[in-house]
């Protein structure tokens, strides 16, 4: 037990410096979804499994609130409704679930954000193809090497470890500080 304790606790701690020693990459995302939502546009996020449940979170932060009462920022994840989920995927197939809603409710203004902890899951990157044919900017929290999402976003944090857990973990920390970042900016 001891060993899987300091072992979690070690990736964990790389993870973290990983995203403390790119801050450049986390202040442009940032400036993103600033300018998203001075534009008028929102921040649409998606993902599967923890993915999945990281997008959801971030999302809730921006409609609800991170640290500081402020009125709602426009966010939706894609995750949420089942109907949709379930019609979509068994309709269409299930690596449309994703890009039929940013069809129906995307719009160039808007950034997405497709969370995969591998970059490889075959929705999130349908789905980035249908926003960049919209006109949607796109960023990618990903991790391992990237995948394939790597080069299909307009900007990507790829986490560079093995493990989905610390990946995971990375990304809430990285969108934790997006949002704490964005409350400051849009609302001081």
């Amino acid at each position: 037990m001891d060993e899987i304790i300091k072992n979690a606790i070690a990736r964990h701690n790389d993870a973290v410096r990983f995203i403390e020693n790119n801050s450049l990459l986390i202040k442009k995302i940032s400036e993103m979804f600033i300018s998203a939502f001075n534009k008028g546009g929102k921040i649409i996020f998606f993902g599967n499994g923890g993915s999945a449940a990281d997008a959801q979170h971030l999302s809730a932060e921006m409609v609800g609130r991170f640290k500081k009462d402020r009125n709602a920022l426009p966010s939706i994840a894609l995750t949420v409704n089942s109907s949709i989920l379930t019609a979509l995927g068994n309709d269409y197939g299930f690596d449309t679930v994703f890009s039929r809603q940013l069809q129906a409710l995307g719009k160039p203004e808007d950034i997405a954000v497709g969370i995969s902890t591998s970059g490889e899951s075959q929705n999130v990157i349908t789905a980035i193809t249908t926003a960049k044919e919209i006109g949607i900017k796109t960023v990618g929290f990903l991790g391992r090497n990237g995948g394939r999402l790597k080069n299909l976003v307009d900007t990507a944090v790829t986490v560079p470890l093995q493990d989905t857990a610390r990946i995971q973990e990375a990304h809430i920390l990285l969108g934790h500080i997006i949002c704490e970042i964005v409350e400051k900016e849009l609302f001081t």
